[in-house]
């Protein structure tokens, strides 16, 4: 074997050599979690406002005010590599009781969001949002009409029929986000190593972000105190 072809085999066993270690790295690095909760400081609650399905006699719905509602944690600075090759998501956002279900909808860039009428009544729904701007028209029961979201940001969507209607549909460009359960728990798993920004969007009020650092399988505490500026 000439020189020339020991020195370009010791080249590649190189490239080589190096791929693997950082595919080590890589994989010692691993991914870690979020997990906490968001807490409200100030809990207010709005006045009932009956249904047309109330009056008819239906049970009646709760209509509680927004410490009852879902909050939005989400990294503020998603990993390098996460804002590619997203999938082509498919989400509801459901018409029932004269209100939007769920109330607050967190989806990634791309996605599909379908809009069911499952009401005894007419429905439509719209937004003027610069994010998005849509409006469905007014169908009947039984009827769905679908959005796809391809910018991210915040979108108010409403019904012109029912104005007690609305919902937010927050649109990402990565997936580290996740919705509060009834509790105001929530779980951000599969991040990858690094030191990131971690913010939540709640309509009880506002909170400084955090700093939170990941490290491979890892799990990371976080609370958020939402509350009104004075």
């Amino acid at each position: 074997m000439s020189a020339v072809s020991v020195s370009r085999l010791a080249a590649v066993l190189a490239i080589m050599a190096g791929s693997l270690s950082l595919h080590a790295s890589r994989e010692q690095q691993g991914t870690g979690l979020v997990r906490g909760r968001v807490e409200a400081i100030e809990r207010t609650r709005s006045l009932p406002r009956p249904t047309i399905a109330e009056i008819a006699g239906a049970p009646l719905m709760n209509h509680d005010g927004a410490e009852r509602r879902p909050s939005v944690v989400y990294l503020e600075d998603g990993p390098r590599g996460a804002f590619t090759d997203l999938p082509a998501g498919r989400a509801r956002l459901d018409q029932r009781h004269e209100q939007f279900v769920p109330h607050v909808l967190a989806i990634t860039v791309g996605t599909t969001v379908a809009f069911p009428n499952n009401d005894l009544t007419f429905h439509n729904v719209f937004s003027l949002s610069k994010v998005k701007t849509f409006d469905l028209g007014r169908y009947p029961v039984g009827q769905s009409r679908s959005v796809r979201f391809d910018r991210a940001g915040i979108v108010y969507v409403f019904c012109d029929i029912h104005s007690h209607m609305n919902a937010f549909i927050l649109v990402f460009t990565h997936p580290y986000f996740a919705v509060t359960d009834d509790d105001g728990r929530f779980t951000i798993p599969g991040i990858p190593s690094g030191t990131y920004s971690l913010a939540v969007w709640s309509e009880a009020g506002r909170a400084d972000a955090q700093r939170v650092t990941i490290t491979g399988g890892s799990s990371v505490e976080a609370v958020f105190r939402v509350g009104r500026q004075r």
